[in-house]
């Protein structure tokens, strides 16, 4: 709970009014680790705030800037379990709801419905987190806009139950804008969130959660993967390098490596091979090379 004392005390009585007190062993393990550093301690803050007024809550930010940590980190402040929709073109109501399937009851065979995370978290009053919600097909996402909304309610298509959202229900999504195979949310979707621009780490903030969640322990590497992290944002925003080169969970990855392997081919293994273009790989490992010599 060390995350949730360094909160301001209004915020921490808003978690402490809304937090899960109900066990549900069956789900418990769906309840995060957390563990996310914000830049700005009002991105957390505004978060909490909103989640706990009952709004929806859209996390929008680079690839690897920490918003799916971040979603994590508020099911563990709100001790919520938290279910997930990892969007994509191939998204249809089935991967939302559930599915129907054959089972066996009394040595007869029956129809079965198998329940999917939208209505696994409506029915037991859970978070529901949306990853890449611009992923998705934009005829597939209004199935869902009645959850969104002050009614809380959809229509299961496949059993026409009526489904209420129990009280704790909450909803969290994320959108890499300007990526490769996503598209503009349209209005009516976008005007269901509260949203909350997520940049990258840096500084000193970054190399708290290198030092939190990496394998890596030399402090001098810390501070040159640091500036490594630095000069690719840099880049990034010059249009030098694809988004990807810049993603803190990328970085992560290389500080992990540089536990036991040189950094330089930590970085080419965890960064730079992961480009597309040649000259972007070169110019990562120009960088490194001036970094790590």
């Amino acid at each position: 709970m060390t995350q949730y004392n360094q909160l301001p005390e209004p915020i921490r009585h808003l978690i402490d009014d809304n937090r899960n007190t109900y066990q549900n062993n069956e789900f418990s393990d769906l309840i995060r680790e957390g563990g996310y550093v914000p830049p700005e301690e009002n991105l957390l803050t505004d978060a909490i705030t909103a989640l706990s007024m009952g709004k929806n809550v859209l996390l929008k930010g680079p690839t690897g800037s920490g918003k799916t940590r971040f979603a994590e980190t508020l099911s563990n402040l709100f001790n919520q379990p938290m279910f997930n929709v990892n969007c994509s073109v191939d998204l249809d109501a089935e991967s939302l709801m559930g599915f129907k399937t054959l089972d066996y009851e009394d040595n007869r065979q029956i129809i079965d419905f198998v329940p999917g995370p939208v209505t696994n978290a409506m029915k037991n009053g859970t978070f529901l987190y949306i990853d890449e919600i611009n992923m998705a097909k934009p005829e597939t996402l209004p199935l869902i806009n009645g959850v969104l909304d002050y009614r809380r309610t959809i229509t299961n298509p496949f059993t026409e139950e009526i489904i209420t959202a129990k009280d704790g229900f909450g909803v969290v999504a994320a959108i890499n804008e300007g990526y490769v195979g996503t598209v503009p949310l349209n209005e009516a979707l976008k005007n269901r969130f509260v949203v909350i621009d997520i940049p990258y780490l840096q500084g000193k903030q970054l190399k708290e959660l290198i030092q939190n969640t990496s394998r890596l322990e030399d402090g001098r590497t810390i501070d040159l993967f640091v500036q490594l992290s630095e000069d690719l944002i840099q880049a990034v925003a010059q249009g030098k390098l694809a988004e990807d080169a810049a993603s803190v969970r990328a970085l992560i990855d290389a500080c992990d490596l540089s536990a036991m392997i040189p950094p330089k081919r930590a970085i080419r293994r965890a960064i730079a091979d992961k480009l597309d273009e040649d000259r972007e790989k070169e110019f990562v490992m120009t960088m490194t090379e001036t970094l790590f010599s």
